[in-house]
């Protein structure tokens, strides 16, 4: 029998794009505490990226196509998962998506157009994806999102994905009330700046990483393992009484103001 804070536990996994993806440290951090897992993909190039990952660490995790644009496809990627599960445990939510060209510039340049595709792919996922899940829950479960301190304070050229992630999280505030009676809970994590694939599309991302490391109360950056450690947490049951909430995995850096004074001479 598997043993750990997750062990007997069933989930899915959406947004794993590579080794480095925060999704795939997640996905490690769960399945090492016993869980089960299911992952989408989107596109032949990333199926072929999710599947080699499943094959080599996971063998045996199902794998289905999924775009979480489309509410068929949403519909499609469960009823997949039925066929391998009667029910499900918790939803792991880590994708996030905006044009490369509006992270680059002012928030003010956003097209219209893109905005409505930011919030849409970061942002209205978690509800059609909630929607979905939740009826595979009757004995309750666990939702985790991933968000970034972009979503509470201005971060340069963060711009429309920063928008998008304070929907995200108050989108989750309002999925925590209406599913809490059923016994799901809905959480994200703000996470630190973390070096993927989705990341590199941000300008200055170096910079970002090095002041973090130079600001923070720990004077670190964090990894994949730490926010998967947190996620174990929230869909364990050590969080049975945790909604609602936006848990801070970045070292610290979202308590500090006014970097780079160091108070008065004495």
């Amino acid at each position: 029998m598997a043993e750990g804070l997750l062990a007997g536990k069933r989930g899915v996994v959406f947004g794993v794009a590579n080794e480095k993806s925060i999704a795939w440290g997640c996905a490690q951090a769960c399945a090492a505490q016993g869980a089960s897992l299911a992952f989408n993909y989107l596109g032949e190039t990333l199926e072929r990226r999710v599947r080699k990952l499943v094959d080599e660490f996971l063998p045996g995790a199902p794998v289905f196509d999924c775009n979480v644009q489309k509410d068929d496809e949403i519909a499609s990627f469960f009823a997949s998962v039925k066929k391998e599960w009667d029910t499900i445990d918790f939803v792991i939510h880590s994708v996030a998506y905006a044009d490369r060209e509006d992270l680059k510039d002012q928030y003010i340049t956003t097209p219209r157009a893109n905005f409505a595709l930011a919030l849409d792919i970061s942002a209205y996922s978690l509800v059609a994806l909630a929607r979905e899940a939740a009826p595979m829950m009757p004995n309750g479960g666990s939702i985790v999102a991933m968000t970034y301190y972009g979503a509470e304070k201005v971060v340069p050229r963060y711009n429309v994905m920063g928008v998008a992630k304070a929907a995200l999280e108050c989108s989750a505030r309002y999925l925590a009330n209406d599913l809490g009676p059923k016994g799901i809970r809905v959480n994200c994590i703000s996470a630190g700046p973390i070096r993927t694939l989705s990341a590199s599309a941000i300008a200055g991302m170096r910079g970002m990483l090095t002041v973090a490391e130079k600001v923070t109360p720990m004077r670190r950056n964090v990894t994949q393992t730490d926010v998967g450690q947190t996620t174990v947490y929230l869909l364990s049951d050590f969080s049975t009484a945790v909604t609602g909430e936006v848990i801070h995995v970045d070292s610290g850096y979202h308590v500090m103001g006014l970097f780079g004074f160091e108070g008065p001479a004495e």
